[in-house]
This record gives C-alpha cells, structure tokens and sequence, in this order.
C-alpha cells in the first residue's frame, strides 16, 4: 500500500503539458505524481484538451462494457440511521450531539418502524436502494448511543446497521448500500451478507489535515488516511465492492489530491473491488468551522475530475454528485469524464448536503441527453460485479439482486405505483401483509400509521385533522420527522418581489402601474438580489388584449435573468378570452413571453358545489384543473394551495389533498403545496374549543402526511399566519417560508404583501432557532441561479 503522503509543495515537478500527459494515459502510460499534478493545474483551454482526452477514454470504456453513451445512476432512499458520531470533522453538519438532538425531539438512532417506513416509500416510488448512511461509531464518544444500542438488544452501532439492512431487503426487496465508515476486516466480513455494496470516501490522503491542528480532519480519529486506505485494502480482500473517492478543495495541496487519486488506483489494481470513484467538489455550510472557506472553483474541479478518469482508466466508474453542481456545470463534469450520477432519491434528501437538493429525475435524464448521452438506472453494486456475482455477492442476496438486475447487470424499469403498491412481486406479498398487520394494531388510533403515511386511507387522515393535546403533539412530531427525511434539517426561502397586475393600469399612491413601472420594479428587484418576480391578478376589464404577454416581456427586458413566476389559473383564462385561444395556447403564449411558473392560487377547495356557494367569484373549479394541467404538460410548473377554516369539513379538506395528489401524479408539476386560511375571514374551527395555532398545526401536519411522496415541501405562508405561527409550523411539517416579498427602496408599486418584508437574516434567524440551517432556494427548490 503507498503511504499517505505528507507534502506540501504547490505545483508540478514534470516538464510535460497537460494535454501531452493526458494524450499518453490515454495511450497506456502509468501516470506518476508528477503527472497527475500537471493534470490538476490544468486551466483554461489547456483543461478544455486535457478533459478532451479524459472524455474520449471514458467513450472507449463505456464501449468495451457494452453499453456505449450510457450514463448510470441508483433510485435510492437516503436513511441516516444515526447523526451521533465520535469524530469532529470541520466541514460537517449531519452529526448532532445528543443535546442537539434532544432540542430536536430525535432519538439517538432511527427505530426499525422509522427506517422500514422510508424504505416502504421509497420502493412505491420505483427505488432499488436504500443508502445507510451515519456517523463512526458513535457508541465510542456518546453514552447515549450504547443507552439506545443496549436498550434494543444490539452491541454495536455496525451490528445493527446489519441487522436493518437485512431487514430491508426481506421486508421491501430493497438493496441496501451501507456507508457506516470505519470497518475493520472482520466487520466488514460480518456485514458481506446484508448489502452488495458497501461505500467510505477516502477523501484526502494528507496526513498533515489530519494532524495539524486547525485542519480540517484533525481531532476526528476515523479521518486518519492510512486508517482509512487499509478499509479499502480490506474490503478488497473481502470481494465487497466498494464506493470511495475525494473531496475536493478541504485544504489539500496539488501533490497531496495527487497522491490520493494514485492510492486509489493502487488499491484499485491490487483488489478490483473499487466500483466507482467519486469526486465530490467541497461546499461549504454555515456554523461549521470552514463556513467562510471557498468553494472548490469550477476550473480546480473539472480538473480534479479528469484526472481521476485519466488515473483510474477506461474501465472505471467514475461518479460527481449531481446535487453539487449547476446544470450547465453537469455538461461540464460529463466533458470531463463522468460516466455516473451516484444515487438520486424522489422521497429524501441528501442529508450530508441538506442545502442542495437532488435534480428531479425527468430534468436529469434531460440535461444527459442534451449532452449526447443515455440515462439508465443501475443497482447498488455495479454491472460488472453483478456479472460476476459468484466472486462478489454475497449468496444471501442472489434472490433479491436477481429481482431487480436486467440481464446486463443494470436496474429493471419499475414505474412508481407498480404491483398494487409499487413493489416488485419479489417483495409485494410481504407488504400487503405488514400492512395488514399494521392496520390491525392501529384501528383504534390511526395516528400508529402516520409514520407511514402512504398506509393511511381518507378516513384516517380524516380523523387525523381532529385530533387534540398530546396526540396533535405526536401527530406534528411524525410529520416533522417526515419533512426531516423528505429535506433534511433545513428552512427554505426564495428572496422574490410581488406585483399585483389587477392594478395594471390604475393610479396608485406610487403612480401608475404600467408597463414601464413594472419593468422598473423588476430591474430595480434584480440589482436588490431578487431570485423571482411574482405577479398575478387579472387586469383591468379595459386593458389590451396582450397586457399578460407585455407585462411577461417588460419584466423579462429589465431583468434577463430574474425567473419570472405569474398569472393564475384565473388570469390565464382571463388571457385566453381576450385572445380568443385557448388556454393552453395562451399558457404556450405566456411561456414564450417568459413566464416560467405560474402560481396555483385562485382556488379554495376543489369541490365545485362549495366553490359556487361560498367563493362564487373564483374560478369554476373544472376551468382550474384545465389551466393548471395543461400548464403542467407544457412543463410549467406551478405552487398548489388549499384554503381552510372556512366551514368545511375534515372529508372535504382530505378530498382536496388527494386530489392534488392525483394531479401530481399525472405530470409531477407542483413544487410545494401551500395550506392557509382565507383571507379577511375568521378561521372556523374544525375542533370546537381548539387553538387557532393548533387547527393550523393539525392541517400542516396532515398535508405532510397526505402529499409525502408526492409534493415535496409544504409552505408556511407567513404573510398570512404571521412569523411567529409560520416559525411553529416549521416543526409540524412546514419546511419552506416563501417568500421575501422584497418591497424596493427606490421603487414602490402596491403589490400582495406591500408593507411586510422578512429579510434573510430573519429567516436565518428562525431557521437557527430551529436548529436547521437556512437554504435559499430557486422558485422550484433548486440553488438560486442554478437552471433548476
């Protein structure tokens, strides 16, 4: 084994180019030090030939695998069985303490109930893996961890990390892929049965950020690199494949990111166990200590990644985390070698990088074939392991491997919702009778099924909406702990500015709101750091037939790069009768004008005998469902909302969820889902004698229950509940605040919301309290500016 290096030097000893050193490991040469340094300065368009030259070999060893232009990823569940953990990485925000845990009401590990329940979800969502992922040893340096262990009959930390993931695999035909750090040999032997893969990234191999003080690995004993090479000497040995990789920019000098990647190779040609590496770029995260250090800069990246494919060779697997990167930087990563997105879940986050969220999966397979490539699901344990099974897999697991594996060793094709309940048949059988059980013990107290929510019928959530004192509380801590797993521990906000376009055209306080007005607005927006514009509300009867086109083109004139969110379902129609098109030809028309969202308002209930009794000015329910579908076909997406306490019953609210549900279903085109009042009404109590706070925690902690899976995130509109009942709504399934509603400071216009503004540092505020960190996010929950 190469000894990890301990140098500090800054630049390349060789006197070859960068494009000449990649030309010859491209022609076989054996790179050495000197070379994979030369690799790592590369910039500019000297990295553009050497990443040529990476790519090709890429080319050449999807070719010689049989599946040329292929771009592989994993369906997954991410399931962080344990945030303890006995090291004290300086980057890092998925471990707690136990007091942070007790602040957040979380035990120290996740029960079997809890990580079955994701595991559940996750296969009636198409996923065939289920990544456990937590801290190293914990049970070492907390006594609350072997509390919990003892208490559940388990030694160790990795004995019960075992023990779940066999129990995933019998119960949900789910592979597991276990990512629990540290092994020893015989660990590793002892866990070979439960999982086709196993994963650890080395990371770095600088000695010197593990011992020097101040660096970032120091204090932390599982960091240490020579600690870490032997696991993956081990797993080798063991015939477990194995996921590992780099990080790059933690502190690393060019020889040492060098030398990882050549201790890697060297593992690798020793073994042939290493079935991917991945090279993740270092993002930083606020209130850890390298919160104020630089991101890894694009060029340093790209770099990194192809010198790993010119390192590892053709026949390597190598990986970059789609969630890390912009999608015009995604084209980049696959110029620069990528054959492999890594796992991308529909239900979970990614709870070690919790601020960015993974792409959706349709928006992926886009962005590959918009570079030139195929995108195909893979299992856990790569093809070319799966081809040799006998060598690799454990025979525990040939059953279930053989359930999901296509006869080339990738994933079958499962539609979510398949098989009854979206399983595969290896495994439905044994759903249908947990649920049975399950809706045995629980039929006098539905609230045993809330932490599987997909097991609870209308009647159920019915009589969930109802319920009072200590079982409300329990109800908010199970839907809490379904948006903990759905986002991770986060609060979301988009810093954005309202226009109220029915006062297009009239004199206000501020002047006359016309064309030029707004288009000051939206410039005025963008220089203040706006992400979106918001506008809606039908124009004056008396305005041009164009006015929703003009008002989209003066916006997107005065700000190019704003994302601009506008017009409702009611406004679309309006636009359409004025036309004289339909409406999906006035939606079309709007989205060549610039609209890319419209928000989903309009509508209380999605019942049309109570829309025409109580809110007959408001959109026909049918003329609702026909603009919100036909913009969601034409792949604009859109806010979802439902209005409460307005008279309605617990049937009613739970008819309405279900039919967003459904409507999701069909196109997947609501970002988030927005519970509120009605405005300029008193809420109407569905419990006589309960809290106006607690009918608002009820109905949140519901419509996390009724959408999980389905919508994602669940808005806390502020402006209407006020920041102190949004704050308390965030821990009983909210997970998203809105908006900003920026107001100007040069330029004022009244807009929905005029006079009230929560500032970012507020929000930051809120979210710290909460013991979450603030994401701010684009108008669809990607990164501001990111394209998603």
């Amino acid at each position: 084994m190469t000894a990890p290096v301990t140098a500090t030097g800054a630049g390349p000893s060789t006197s070859r180019t960068p494009a000449s050193v990649a030309s010859a490991a491209r022609s076989g040469l054996r790179l050495e030090s000197s070379d994979v340094e030369t690799l790592l300065s590369a910039r500019g368009d000297v990295l553009a030939a050497v990443m040529a030259e990476a790519a090709a070999m890429r080319d050449e060893g999807l070719a010689a695998a049989g599946r040329p232009g292929v771009i592989t990823y994993s369906r997954k569940v991410f399931i962080p069985v344990t945030t303890l953990c006995r090291d004290r990485c300086h980057y890092c925000v998925f471990v707690d303490t136990p007091a942070k845990l007790a602040r957040k009401h979380k035990d120290a590990f996740m029960s079997e109930e809890q990580v079955l329940a994701v595991a559940y979800q996750g296969a009636a969502l198409g996923c065939n893996e289920a990544l456990l992922t937590l801290g190293d040893r914990p049970e070492d340096r907390w006594d609350v961890a072997q509390e919990w262990l003892d208490a559940h009959g388990f030694a160790t930390t990795l004995e019960y990390v075992g023990h779940l993931a066999r129990l995933i695999t019998r119960e949900t035909g789910l592979l597991a892929h276990l990512n629990p750090g540290v092994m020893t040999a015989e660990e590793l032997a002892a866990l070979r049965d439960s999982a086709p893969s196993m994963g650890m990234m080395l990371e770095t191999s600088s000695t010197r950020l593990f011992t020097e003080p101040g660096e970032v690995h120091f204090g932390s004993p599982d960091k240490d690199p020579a600690v870490r090479l032997q696991v993956l000497e081990d797993a080798g040995a063991a015939r477990i494949p194995f996921t590992t990789g780099i990080l790059v920019g933690i502190g690393e000098s060019l020889p040492e990111r060098a030398q990882s990647l050549l201790d890697l190779r060297d593992v690798s040609e020793r073994h042939g166990g290493i079935q991917e590496t991945i090279v993740q770029n270092f993002r930083a995260k606020p209130a850890t200590a390298m919160q104020d250090a630089a991101d890894a800069e694009d060029q340093e990246y790209l770099a990194a990644v192809a010198a790993a494919r010119l390192v590892m060779g053709p026949g390597a697997r190598i990986q970059a985390p789609p969630n890390l990167s912009s999608t015009a930087m995604l084209t980049a990563l696959l110029d620069a070698g990528v054959d492999d997105w890594g796992g991308v879940s529909p239900l979970t986050a990614d709870h070690v990088n919790p601020e960015r969220p993974w792409p959706q999966l349709d928006r992926l397979a886009t962005d590959t074939a918009a570079a030139g490539f195929e995108l195909m699901e893979r299992l856990t344990a790569h093809p070319e392991y799966i081809a040799r099974r006998e060598e690799w897999i454990d025979p525990a697991l040939w059953p279930a491997v053989d359930a999901l594996a296509t006869p080339d060793g990738l994933a079958t094709t499962r539609a979510a919702g398949a098989d009854d309940d979206g399983l595969s048949s290896w495994s439905s059988r044994r759903r249908r009778s947990w649920r049975e059980r399950a809706s045995e013990a629980a039929a006098e107290d539905a609230l045993h099924l809330a932490a599987t929510p997909d097991l609870l019928d209308a009647e159920a959530l019915a009589t969930l909406l109802t319920v009072t004192g200590e079982d409300l509380d329990r109800l908010a801590g199970v839907a809490d702990g379904l948006r903990r797993s759905a986002v991770g521990e986060t609060a979301s906000l988009v810093v954005n500015r309202n226009i109220d376009s029915a006062q297009f055209g009239l004199e206000g306080p501020h002047g006359v709101l016309d064309l030029a007005a707004i288009a000051a607005i939206a410039a005025e927006a963008q220089d203040d750091g706006a992400e979106e514009i918001c506008i809606q509300g039908t124009v004056p009867a008396d305005a041009p037939a164009s006015t929703y086109e003009d008002i989209a083109r003066a916006v997107m004139a005065a700000a190019p790069g704003i994302h601009l969110h506008a017009f409702r379902p009611a406004d679309v129609v309006d636009g359409a009768a004025r036309t004289g098109r339909t409406v999906a030809d006035q939606l079309e028309a709007l989205g060549a004008a610039g609209v890319a969202t419209v928000p989903g308002t309009g509508v209380k209930l999605l019942d049309e005998a109570v829309r025409a009794e109580r809110f007959p000015d408001d959109l026909p329910v049918p003329q609702w469902i026909e603009s919100i579908t036909a913009a969601h076909r034409l792949g604009l997406r859109s806010t979802s909302v439902v209005f409460y306490g307005h008279g309605e019953t617990a049937t009613q609210r739970i008819a309405h969820l279900a039919r967003l549900r459904a409507l999701q279903g069909e196109h997947a085109g609501f970002t988030e889902a927005v519970p509120m009042p009605v405005p300029g009404r008193s809420l109407v109590p569905l419990v006589e004698g309960r809290s106006e706070l607690d009918e608002h925690r009820a109905m949140y902690a519901v419509t996390r229950l009724a959408l999980h899976g389905s919508i994602g995130h669940v808005q806390a509109a502020w402006p209407r509940l006020g920041i102190e009942t949004a704050t308390a709504l965030l821990s009983a399934g909210a997970d998203d605040l809105g908006g900003t509603l920026l107001q100007g400071t040069r330029i004022r216009h009244d807009a929905m919301g005029a006079g009230t503004t929560l500032t970012v540092d507020e929000a930051r505020g809120i979210a710290r309290r909460l013991g979450r960190q603030l994401r701010l996010r684009s108008t669809t929950y990607g990164a501001p500016g990111s394209g998603r």
